[in-house]
């Protein structure tokens, strides 16, 4: 049986579609760097390959049916050179390797954060004007989409999940909940933010109905999330008190969150290392203003719908680590 190729398959992602396609008894073939996770991969059935995309595209032996590039550089701040080396790079040596595999299906896992704006976007669809990117990590994500948009020799479908969270990630909740351990979070406009998440099995699901996705969709960018608009406010208190961090607001006006993030980013620029500042400008949007996603589209055209709610989310992920 033809296997499926995933980039990106020792991050927190790559390793659930990894893990569901292999309970199903689909072959895969698992591409990353961490060759522990490698290894945990191997013994559940993969074939692995321990590479960096950045690096060039690594020769797949077999018969590959589709790829699905997760591998990126996902983070608010870094160097740039690193996002084009990991986001653009990665993704160009994920288009060739495809096309060298013999691959007919390429599933891109993009990113909302193409629409982020500093104002409030309820609703947004796939066909959205895009903005100028507000950090290097939406600019080369961005690049990566437009060299998945022109690839002629494989039919391309990308997926923009929003705020994917669960047992094992490493970024979202906890983040938030370190920022909530190390002092007041912001309240901004009242609380009256809002964004939508999206719990991991739900873009795997995604996922494997882009993989089973006829050719020559009419559509080919989709938008991802659980479905279920959420105040930021509630996010963080819920997860805090899962967690057992007590969450503490302070009052801000947006505009002096937005101008603080700004100075920070400058002071933070001037220094050799460029550290990360305690807060972004575009972390601070997100506490300030509504970002939600219209699913139409997927629903319709992948035959894709959420199915699990933020509060059942939460549950399996603080039941797996306390």
């Amino acid at each position: 049986m033809p296997a499926i190729a995933i980039t990106g398959a020792t991050g927190f992602l790559g390793g659930a579609i990894c893990r569901r396609l292999l309970a199903e008894g689909q072959p895969v073939v698992a591409l990353g760097r961490d060759r522990r996770k490698l290894a945990a991969l191997q013994a559940l059935g993969a074939c692995t390959v321990a590479s960096d995309l950045a690096d060039g595209p690594p020769a797949l032996a077999g018969e590959i049916k589709a790829v699905v590039h997760c591998a990126a550089l996902s983070s608010a701040w870094g160097p740039r050179a690193e996002f084009q080396a990991a986001n653009v790079r990665g993704t160009e040596s994920a288009l060739s390797m495809a096309r060298t595999a013999g691959a007919k299906r390429f599933v891109h896992i993009s990113t909302p954060s193409l629409y982020f704006r500093f104002r409030d976007q309820p609703g947004m669809t796939e066909d959205e004007v895009l903005p100028p990117p507000v950090n290097d990590y939406a600019a080369t994500k961005r690049i990566a989409e437009e060299l998945v948009r022109t690839e002629a020799a494989l039919d391309c479908i990308i997926l923009r999940p929003r705020g994917i969270y669960g047992a094992g990630d490493t970024a979202l909740l906890p983040r938030l909940l370190r920022a909530a351990t190390a002092g007041p979070l912001p309240l901004v406009r009242g609380g009256q933010a809002e964004t939508d998440l999206t719990y991991v099995d739900d873009v795997v699901d995604a996922v494997l109905a882009a993989l089973a996705a006829p050719l020559n969709l009419a559509e080919r960018v989709f938008n991802i999330s659980g479905g279920e608009p959420l105040p930021v406010r509630r996010i963080a208190e819920a997860a805090g008190l899962r967690a057992g961090t007590t969450v503490r607001w302070r009052k801000v006006p947006a505009t002096a969150l937005l101008g603080t993030a700004r100075i920070l980013e400058a002071a933070a620029y001037l220094q050799p290392a460029r550290p990360e500042p305690r807060v972004t400008a575009y972390g601070a949007g997100l506490f300030a203003f509504t970002q939600t996603l219209d699913l139409t589209a997927a629903r319709r055209q992948l035959a894709w719908t959420p199915k699990i709610r933020f509060e059942e989310g939460l549950s399996r992920t603080f039941g797996a680590h306390p």
